[in-house]
C-alpha cells in the first residue's frame, strides 16, 4: 500500500512537471515508506492588514515532495487562477489526486481585516505531513498570502507562522479595479472595502514573472483618477499580511 502511494505521488509530480504546471513541485521524493504520525490539529488564520480582504482560503495537508507553489519559479495555471481571481477549485482538484486532507473556505466567504477563521484537520492514516495555506489579497492584481509546505508539528502545543504576500508574477500590477480576475484578463476583480475609479494604470508587466515577494500596493489619493484605483492610505500593507496558528491537540 505504501509503495502504491509512493508510485502515485511520483507519477502525479512527473505529469505536472511535463505540462509545465509547477504546482506540485518535485523536491526530494519519498525514499522510504515512513507512515505519518496521526495528527489532529486546528489551524487559525488571522488577517493582519488594515484594508485588505482575503478570498476563500485553501488549507491542505499533503505528502512529502509536493507543494502548491515554488518561490522563484513560474506559477502553475491553478495557482494563477487563485492569485488573480480567488478561484481555488484547480488547486483542490490537483490535491485530490494526492489524497490530500483539504479544507476550503473556513471563513465562509471573504476574511475581513482583523478577522480570523479556524478549521480542524486530521491526518490520521494518511501520508500527509506537510501543511500549506493560500488565499488571494483583495484588492490586488495577483497577490496572495502563502504558507508553503511546512512540516506539520506532531508534538502537542501551539505553533505560529507569519505569512508574507507573494506576487504570482502572472499579471501586471496595474491596480485598476475593473471586474477582471480570470487568467489572462487584466485588472482587479473587486475591492470589498471600496476603491477609486478612472485610474490610468500604475505599471506594465512585471520584470519578474516568477513567484516572488510582492512589492506592495502603490495606490494614490485621487478617488476619480490618477494612476491607481487603490487608496494609498488604506490598501498598502507591510509583511507579514496574515498569521497562521497551528494548535496540535
Amino acid at each position: 500500500m505504501a509503495s502504491n502511494k509512493r508510485q502515485s505521488l511520483t507519477a502525479a509530480l512527473t505529469a505536472s512537471m511535463k505540462h509545465g504546471a509547477g504546482l506540485l513541485a518535485a523536491g526530494a521524493l519519498m525514499t522510504a515508506a515512513v507512515p505519518a504520525a496521526a495528527v489532529d490539529f486546528d489551524v487559525r488564520i488571522v488577517n493582519l492588514t488594515n484594508g485588505i480582504f482575503y478570498t476563500p482560503f485553501l488549507l491542505a495537508a499533503h505528502p512529502e515532495g509536493s507543494s502548491l507553489f515554488t518561490v522563484g519559479a513560474p506559477a502553475s495555471p491553478e495557482l494563477q487562477a487563485m492569485a488573480e481571481g480567488g478561484d481555488i477549485s484547480g488547486l483542490v482538484g490537483v490535491l485530490s489526486t494526492l489524497d490530500a486532507t483539504v479544507v476550503e473556505n473556513p471563513a465562509g466567504g471573504l476574511l475581513a481585516p482583523a478577522q480570523s477563521a479556524t478549521a480542524n484537520l486530521n491526518t490520521d492514516g494518511t501520508d500527509n505531513v506537510l501543511l500549506s495555506v493560500v488565499a488571494m489579497l483583495l484588492p490586488t492584481n495577483d497577490a496572495f498570502a502563502g504558507l508553503n509546505s511546512i512540516s506539520i508539528p506532531t508534538e502537542p502545543g501551539t505553533y505560529v507562522y507569519n505569512l508574507p504576500a507573494y506576487d504570482a508574477g502572472t499579471e501586471a500590477n496595474d491596480e485598476i479595479v475593473n471586474g477582471g480576475g480570470a487568467p489572462g484578463v487584466p485588472g482587479i476583480p473587486a475591492a470589498p472595502g471600496g476603491s477609486g475609479t478612472g485610474a490610468s494604470g500604475v505599471t506594465g508587466p512585471d520584470a519578474n514573472t516568477n513567484v516572488h515577494i510582492h512589492r506592495n500596493a502603490i495606490g494614490d489619493t485621487d478617488p476619480t483618477g490618477g494612476a491607481s484605483d487603490l487608496d494609498a492610505t488604506v490598501h498598502r500593507w507591510l509583511n507579514p499580511v496574515a498569521r497562521v496558528v497551528v494548535t496540535v491537540n
